[in-house]
């Protein structure tokens, strides 16, 4: 059994130790054994003015400090260590997901904070980059496509080409498509633009199961055949987001750019220049 190790801590307003002699050679001389595990206690001689008490100024505590269990409860103390009212109305529990985030962004910045200016402005800058790469790759991903069909079961697409604007409506059906009021084999008497059509439903393996509503104006009928097709593969993705991933990679979603060139000054057309002659 280790011996007791005493500190003994005096006021400097104090000019004699105010207790009575018994238990100063109790605290000096005793030992304290724990009938637990045998640890022989540390014991802590230390002081607490009582200016507030009939004791008067300069008298002191005195009372032993268990070290090994780090019990440091004074029960003959006037006062009790009780948390703060304020911090048990306003307590908060940072989310362990953030608590993480916030070390990780601790321990990468670490070597970079010295305290100066320089290195304020350095983090500073480095956490802007930071966030400024959370927005990038927030904003690279894919927006969320849900499908969009009115009450009336359809979907609808607009597409154009040239100078023709379509509007084109689909349904569940047998396959029937109406362009203008009048079937899709009159209207469109080339099988070039019927295919040309038809194209987005067989990409998206959907021939025969919707039936299509198509109106149609300016242009021509390649034109229109064209814009058609968009509006078909425009209405297929909102009635079914699945359906995109095939049309996009055959370029079905995207508008022809291509329109005519205008004609120029001093040209027949838009290049063509006048047949030179001789003489």
């Amino acid at each position: 059994m280790s011996s007791l190790a005493f500190r003994f801590v005096r006021n400097h307003t104090t000019k004699k130790l105010r207790t009575a002699p018994s238990a100063c050679e109790k605290l000096l001389h005793g030992r304290s054994l724990d009938s637990n595990t045998g640890d022989a206690h540390h014991a802590i001689i230390s002081e607490r003015s009582l200016s507030s008490t009939t004791r008067g100024r300069d008298a002191l505590r005195i009372h032993a400090v268990s070290l090994y269990n780090a019990d440091y409860n004074d029960g003959d103390a006037a006062w009790t260590d009780k948390p703060s009212d304020f911090l048990q109305e306003n307590e908060f529990h940072l989310d362990p997901k953030s608590r993480k985030a916030v070390e990780e962004e601790e321990a990468r910045t670490m070597w970079l904070y010295d305290g100066s200016q320089a290195s304020r402005e350095a983090l500073d800058g480095m956490r802007k980059k930071e966030a400024q790469k959370a927005r990038w790759v927030e904003n690279a991903r894919p927006p969320a496509r849900v499908s969009e069909i009115d009450e009336r079961g359809r979907a609808y697409g607009r597409g154009s080409r040239k100078t023709a604007q379509a509007r084109v409506w689909i349904q569940p059906g047998e396959g029937e498509i109406v362009v203008n009021r009048k079937d899709f084999v009159g209207y469109f008497p080339r099988e070039s633009d019927r295919d040309h059509i038809l194209a987005p439903m067989v990409a998206s393996q959907t021939c025969g199961k919707f039936d299509v509503v198509a109106h149609v104006k300016g242009g021509g009928l390649t034109g229109q055949a064209g814009a058609i097709r968009l509006g078909v593969a425009r209405a297929l993705e909102k009635y079914n987001p699945e359906y995109r991933p095939p049309m996009k990679y055959l370029g079905f979603m995207k508008r022809d750019p291509r329109m005519v060139e205008r004609k120029k000054v001093g040209r027949v057309k838009a290049r063509k220049s006048p047949q030179w002659v001789r003489r």
